[in-house]
């Protein structure tokens, strides 16, 4: 996606994702539709500060505290951790630096709402786009199907690549189903240099 950005042949970029891999591949402008992992954000206030500076709070509050998962111990893959009571109550909790209030990750949760002004700005980018290019998503979550359907409400030509059917597919003027390495490369290639 950087690749096609460079070229000018894609303008914006809209992504799920919260782990900054389009950024770090060095796509510029990515909209992170559901936020990202490397911000924490002040439930109180809206600060949002950078997930290292938490980290850094966090082991100077907790010297000695040994993240690791104690023998035998089941890691899920989301990370989550089962940890015993006397672990839990030694750890110490910090909170935001300017107001006191709590602190999660900058991120949408499952039954949250994606901020109306971030979904205004997509809509906008969908509105003005060339056409709309869903590349990797089933678009169950109406979050990501919302920008497919308003799309096709503009006259905006959809195309979908996805391994399997998309939410998306009866909106699209054309569907892939197909891996996207292989076939972001086989296009790139297409393209020559």
């Amino acid at each position: 996606m950087a690749e096609l950005q460079g070229r000018g042949l894609v303008s914006a970029i809209i992504t799920q994702n919260v782990d900054g891999l389009q950024q770090a591949a060095g796509s510029d402008g990515v909209v992170e539709l559901h936020g990202a992992l490397d911000r924490v954000l002040c439930l109180s206030c809206g600060r949002r500060t950078p997930r290292g500076r938490l980290d850094a709070r966090l082991r100077a509050a907790n010297p000695g505290w040994d993240a690791r998962a104690a023998a035998g111990a089941q890691v899920n893959p989301d990370g989550d951790a089962v940890l015993g009571d006397g672990e839990i109550e030694a750890f110490r909790v910090v909170d935001c630096e300017r107001c006191g209030g709590p602190l999660k990750p900058d991120v949408i949760f499952f039954g949250e709402n994606v901020p109306p002004a971030r979904v205004r700005d997509c809509y906008a980018l969908t509105e003005r786009a060339g056409a709309l290019l869903v590349l990797g998503s089933s678009l169950t979550v109406l979050s990501g199907y919302r920008f497919v359907r308003h799309a096709a409400r503009h006259g905006v030509p959809v195309a979908i690549v996805n391994r399997g059917a998309t939410r998306g597919d009866e909106q699209a003027l054309i569907t892939m189903d197909a891996p996207l390495g292989v076939t972001l490369a086989a296009l790139l290639a297409e393209l020559g240099p």
